[in-house]
């Protein structure tokens, strides 16, 4: 019997073969009426105690929607809450406070190329007005010749390079974002 209990003491893992003769081997032979009364004994004690928990746990849910009733909580309150503190935690989270600095400072550059901008047309259209006393814009200057003007090109190459630096800025921000992930 010390040798077969020593068998079964084994650390190494079970094979293919193993654990067929495992799964079909009859255990019950090997106990005693005494071992497989305590067995029985046991199974029926651990079942009436699962049945017991499960009781006493839907008792303490049932206690539980009874307590929120009375303190005004429902559904809604409580998706309402877990969606704020969601809302909130995300806000505090490295990577929306850079996305958000970032997406600010985008912001006033493009503000800027704006206001640049509109200083430019503003200014095109006050010359046009000057050259063509008396002529509408369309008769003063033609559209070749307005895309060959000085103040044309001037603007052109603002709103390149107004382009350019949002590009290079994005890519760069891009760039670090990736690195430090």
């Amino acid at each position: 019997m010390e040798a077969q209990a020593q068998g079964l003491l084994e650390t190494e893992p079970l094979r293919g073969r193993d654990e067929d003769t495992v799964a079909s081997a009859d255990f019950s032979s090997m106990l005693s009426d005494e071992e497989r009364e305590e067995l029985k004994a046991e199974l029926v004690q651990l079942e009436d105690e699962i049945t017991t928990l499960r009781q006493v746990l839907s008792a303490k849910e049932r206690h539980l929607v009874e307590i929120k009733q009375k303190l005004g909580m429902n559904l809604m309150n409580e998706l309402k809450q877990n969606f704020s503190k969601s809302w909130h935690d995300m806000q505090t989270t490295t990577a929306y406070k850079k996305t958000h600095e970032t997406l600010s400072h985008a912001g006033q550059k493009a503000t800027a190329a704006f206001s640049n901008v509109g200083t430019a047309i503003s200014k095109k259209f006050g010359d046009m007005r000057s050259h063509s006393i008396g002529y509408s814009i369309r008769h003063s200057i033609s559209m070749p010749a307005m895309r060959n003007s000085p103040t044309f090109k001037s603007f052109e190459e603002r709103v390149e390079t107004t382009v350019t630096s949002l590009k290079v800025f994005f890519r760069r921000r891009s760039y670090e974002e990736a690195k430090e992930e």
